[in-house]
């Protein structure tokens, strides 16, 4: 198994997501990019920490590859917005790809680069090394699958799980 790490605003939203692909093991939400130990959610939220919202991936780079990863990622939240997402509007809501070593450093940049050939507006997706992971509190962890039915979820999180089941069924996991 292989570790990903991505931020593309709120985690629930990226957790849905990733969790519908095929050799996905696990998807934890948690913390990343920030400076203070042990963040909450709360101190996540006031922008102090330097934290943002992510998700690390345990996945079989012999089932799903790391660039489909990054594909995937990408799919599913907007890379030029500059600290936001939708409604989600703060530095813990960025855009960033944190990376486990050189190869997804190297994989990371190339993708970057190539899709800012593609947009009109700049890439703004930040590219660092991850340092620490943090695991959010329990109550966000598997968020959307706990609660489908709640209002935010309905309106950020279901169509982004939609998008990766029609735009990428070869890499959805059989039900």
């Amino acid at each position: 198994m292989e570790s990903a790490t991505f931020g593309g605003g709120c985690f629930w939203c990226t957790e849905a997501a990733m969790k519908e692909l095929d050799g996905v093991a696990s998807v934890t939400s948690g913390y990343a990019g920030g400076h203070a130990e042990d963040p909450s959610y709360r101190a996540v939220c006031s922008g102090d920490t330097g934290h943002a919202e992510v998700v690390q991936v345990e996945y079989d780079p012999d089932v799903i590859t790391y660039d489909e990863l990054l594909e995937v990622f990408f799919a599913t939240h907007d890379p030029t917005q500059l600290n936001r997402q939708g409604p989600d509007v703060g530095t813990q809501y960025r855009s960033i790809v944190l990376y486990h070593d050189e190869a997804q450093r190297e994989t990371a940049a190339a993708y970057i680069d190539a899709l800012d050939a593609e947009y009109d507006d700049e890439v703004v997706t930040e590219l660092t090394e991850l340092e620490t992971f943090y695991r959010a509190e329990e109550k966000h962890q598997d968020y959307f699958e706990k609660n489908p039915t709640d209002a935010y979820c309905q309106m950020h999180a279901a169509p982004k799980v939609e998008k990766i089941r029609e735009r990428f069924e070869e890499l959805v996991a059989e039900s």
